[in-house]
């Protein structure tokens, strides 16, 4: 089988005790990861890559798959997408003022994740749970639902200053981590947190933040197997071909005996996948 690689889609099961499902987008094909788990797996870079958003023939990729024009000219590879407490929306300099009108002045969830420890998180609301599971969150929580990217900005970099905003991948990759009490962590944040989330309530108005108090946290189970003693990780433009047996799949990574490699960062590579 071979196309361009896209990011893993993948899904919970109704049943949280099951693992989360795992398909690689290969050009049109949709192809089940999780039966390939315990095998034997291949994957050969053919050294073309195109453009996940204009589709043209390039050498290099930036910011998981993009060409150079559309890096530094569509909104969603802006550095708001990272920070959006630095919106820039209002100031009428927004690269695509529609496109953030869609994307970004919608419900968008404040959250708690463990991944590789506690952090906090913001994703739209219609990211959820794949934002967790593309964390490689073993559990989650969401504590607000507000109204739009820039207002859950403001939340998370408060909440950031007392716990992490970012996943350790390593971290993440070597081991399920151990288990948090995200309800009581999310009270004692709120309370340490309480004078900034009241400035963000007084700026916006009661009706723009939601406090999500009868939420119950959401476990997540991957398809792993074993984890490595060491994380070594592959990179396709230094060594086009992957081999090795698949022992599981966590966030956007196939964690195989030889080494681990992040489908989402090589998006619009053009792959041979091969039992």
């Amino acid at each position: 089988m071979q196309g361009q690689l896209r990011k893993m889609h993948a899904r919970l099961e109704s049943d949280s005790s099951k693992p989360v499902q795992y398909e690689l987008p290969l050009g049109d094909q949709l192809v089940a990861l999780n039966p390939l788990i315990g095998k034997a797996i291949k994957l050969t870079y053919t050294g073309k890559i195109l453009c996940v958003h204009c589709s043209r023939s390039i050498k290099k990729s930036f910011n998981q798959g993009y060409c150079y024009p559309c890096f530094i000219s569509l909104a969603q590879c802006d550095m708001c997408i990272m920070k959006p407490e630095t919106c820039h929306y209002e100031a009428g300099t927004c690269r695509e003022p529609s496109w953030g009108e869609e994307f970004c002045f919608q419900p968008h969830v404040v959250y708690l994740a463990n991944s590789s420890g506690i952090k906090v998180g913001i994703t739209r609301q219609t990211q959820i749970p794949t934002r967790w599971i593309d964390q490689g969150a073993v559990q989650a929580l969401p504590i607000f639902k507000v109204q739009s990217r820039y207002i859950s900005g403001l939340i998370e970099i408060a909440i950031a200053k007392h716990v992490s905003d970012k996943t350790s991948w390593q971290q993440m990759l070597k081991s399920k981590a151990e288990p948090i009490d995200l309800v009581a962590k999310r009270d004692e944040l709120i309370a340490i947190c309480s004078v900034e989330l009241a400035e963000v309530t007084q700026r916006f108005g009661q009706q723009a933040t939601e406090f999500l108090a009868n939420e119950a946290p959401v476990d997540i189970h991957f398809p792993v197997d074993s984890y490595p003693l060491k994380v070594k990780s592959f990179n396709l433009d230094k060594n086009a071909d992957v081999s090795g047996v698949l022992h599981g799949i966590k966030g956007q990574y196939l964690l195989l005996d030889t080494g681990v490699i992040n489908i989402r960062k090589f998006a619009g590579y053009e792959i041979e996948l091969s039992e």
